[in-house]
């Protein structure tokens, strides 16, 4: 990974650029690099992206859930001494995006979702092989994108590596559990901060009508999709992806 990163008490993550700071939020099978894409882009636009590494495999098997991964970014915010900050979560970082903006309104002053669980009860399990070889895991990796292709042997490899992994595995559907449990559709009525939602028309796991469904739900939001796109449109289509980010954050004037 070109950009470095930062270690600081119980807080691993990459920062890159000066301005309003972006947090990242990523996914359970997300490694940071997913965000190459935003944190190449945003920097030279006036803002300072962070990506802190969740410690989705590190916290005790007790306190994994996505409650506390909301906690992490609250004290990470305060940790970094700022007053509020954009969130951006992609899959299980758009669920803990969620949740943080609804425990800490006054943290967040805007909320990114993409392919984000929170709504859709199969997303978590469905998402990730539980076990099976190879050739398995490879067809579900490839289904997480419009274009298999972008499934590399390098990230088929490490989801095979997660699932051989019996603490990871444990942790994962500790997570899975919790995202299930956490379920938002009565919460976000009632969440005012502004959101921009970015989905894939093409996403297997989070279908569209979840994007529809979080949409209609959240009181300030605007849907936006991008075309033959998956679950991470972020690293499917990143180039669309920024701008159709970028324009939203200046018409908010964010």
């Amino acid at each position: 990974m070109a950009n470095q990163l930062h270690q600081e008490g119980k807080f691993n993550y990459i920062e890159k650029g000066e301005g309003t700071p972006v947090v990242v939020l990523h996914g359970l099978m997300g490694g940071l690099s997913n965000f190459d894409g935003v944190t190449d882009f945003f920097p030279e636009k006036g803002y300072k992206i962070l990506i802190p590494e969740l410690p989705i495999y590190t916290m005790s098997l007790l306190k994994t859930n996505v409650k506390n991964f909301a906690k992490y970014v609250s004290e990470f915010i305060d940790h970094k001494g700022f007053d509020k900050v954009i969130l951006l979560g992609n899959s299980l970082g758009g669920h803990i995006g969620l949740l943080c903006t609804k425990l800490y309104p006054e943290k967040i002053k805007a909320l990114v979702i993409t392919g984000s669980s929170g709504l859709y009860e199969s997303a978590m399990g469905e998402s990730y092989p539980k076990r099976g070889d190879y050739d398995y895991i490879q067809k579900k990796a490839e289904n997480v994108f419009y274009d298999p292709a972008v499934a590399t042997k390098e990230i088929v490899d490490e989801v095979y590596a997660s699932v051989n992994d019996r603490n990871k595995l444990i942790r994962t559907l500790a997570i899975a559990k919790s995202a299930i449990r956490h379920n938002m559709a009565k919460d976000l009525p009632k969440m005012t901060t502004p959101t921009c939602i970015i989905w894939g028309k093409n996403d297997n796991v989070t279908p569209p009508e979840v994007a529809t469904e979080f949409h209609e739900l959240l009181p300030d939001s605007d849907l936006y999709w991008i075309d033959k796109c998956g679950h991470a449109a972020m690293m499917e289509h990143p180039e669309e992806f920024n701008k159709l980010l970028y324009a939203w954050l200046q018409k908010r004037n964010f």
